[in-house]
């Protein structure tokens, strides 16, 4: 197989390590609008089968013949290319993933379901940690049960060391970052879809073994993705929380309340200024980045079996790699995202513009988490 990763940065560069590892891949091309970066990323892969390119992804004919050499392509750029990008996977007959970030634009790539079946190629959007993985195994745990009460994604990239102002390191972009915590939630309550829920409200203590202990959760955007549009109906709750060391979560809706959070311009001292950009300028300036940092997933879902209380538990801790130089949050982002990708280009994802949850066999996904060595635990228990 030949695979395509569009950006070099560092997700891009996890993925390549992984497609290299996998005996049927005999190329991965790594492009990147900076040649530097491609060549970086390909050297990441320690591999002879990586092949850096410089690439322009608003160069369409460039990117169709890129496309058109490969068995499938794993966009690691900016959402705001994915749709278009999608189109020319269809174009190109190609299958195409990608690590999504933006539901608006995900809507739109799943309405060119049509096309992508006439095309005979799968389109999967948001795939990755959260939104990711997360969804395929809620609905795993959702397909073993009779009926379905809730569903509950916790989530956290952190450092395992965390430091003040925010008690906190960055373990990706803070652009990313500040999107989960000013974006409205989406959710089921009661059995309904709920599309504004505030973020950075809704605190919840959350245990994990040592050395993390007591831990807080609290709501944020995007990581649900499409799970709840699939699963309505079928769970009364379903929400997603992210994890974080305690206190973070005031801090953070604090700073969101005094408007830092907002991206309109306001005047100061006659100068327009965007309170967002002035925050996440301070923030990338001032907040270290965290190289040993670790991941923290917890899926459970809750309902019955044979007439008895249920639960379906899927956890991980997973720390940054010393050896590799992988950070956790480029483990648990990108690999997924390559498995899902692999998946396409092995024929085993269906036709059509898909959502994850949808085009992913949750077993064949827990099996290829588990040979990469990521820690994911999984139990089933009826009461």
């Amino acid at each position: 197989m030949r695979m395509l990763v569009l950006g070099g940065g560092l997700m891009g560069r996890a993925a390549a390590y992984d497609m290299c590892r996998q005996p049927d891949v005999e190329e991965v091309v790594v492009a990147d609008i900076d040649p530097g970066k491609a060549e970086e990323a390909a050297g990441v892969a320690r591999c002879e089968v990586a092949r850096p390119i410089r690439l322009d992804v608003r160069d369409r004919d460039a990117v169709l013949a890129a496309m058109r050499e490969s068995d499938a392509v794993l966009g690691a750029v900016t959402y705001a290319v994915n749709l278009e990008l999608s189109k020319l996977a269809i174009e190109a007959g190609v299958h195409w993933c990608d690590m999504g970030g933006n539901n608006t634009v995900v809507d739109a790539q799943l309405e060119l379901d049509e096309q992508a079946k006439a095309a005979g190629v799968s389109i999967i959007p948001d795939t990755g940690l959260a939104p990711g993985v997360v969804s395929p195994l809620a609905m795993h745990g959702v397909r073993r049960m009779d009926t379905v009460e809730s569903v509950r994604l916790r989530v956290g990239g952190l450092p395992q060391r965390p430091k003040p102002p925010l008690d906190y390191l960055l373990v990706f972009s803070v652009q990313g970052l500040i999107n989960e915590y000013v974006e409205p939630c989406v959710a089921i309550r009661g059995g309904r879809l709920v599309g504004d829920i505030e973020p950075l409200v809704d605190i919840e203590e959350i245990e994990f073994p040592e050395p993390f202990g007591t831990l807080e959760a609290f709501n944020t955007s995007g990581g649900t993705s499409t799970l709840p549009k699939t699963l309505l109906g079928i769970v009364r709750e379903l929400d997603y929380k992210t994890i974080r060391y305690p206190g973070h979560g005031r801090i953070m809706r604090a700073i969101f309340e005094l408007g830092l959070m907002d991206s309109e311009p306001i005047e100061i001292g006659g100068t327009r200024v965007v309170p967002r950009d002035v925050l996440e300028t301070l923030v990338d300036r001032t907040v270290p980045r965290a190289a040993d940092d670790v991941v923290l997933v917890r899926v459970t879902v809750d309902g019955t079996k044979d007439g008895r209380p249920a639960r379906a538990t899927y956890e991980m801790i997973d720390y940054a790699d010393e050896r590799t130089g992988l950070t956790a949050m480029m483990r648990g982002t990108a690999f997924p995202s390559s498995i899902v990708c692999l998946m396409a280009a092995r024929g085993e994802t269906p036709p059509g513009a898909v959502p994850q949850e949808l085009a992913v066999d949750g077993d064949r996904l827990i099996e290829e988490i588990l040979a990469r060595g990521m820690p994911l635990e999984t139990r089933f228990e009826t009461m």
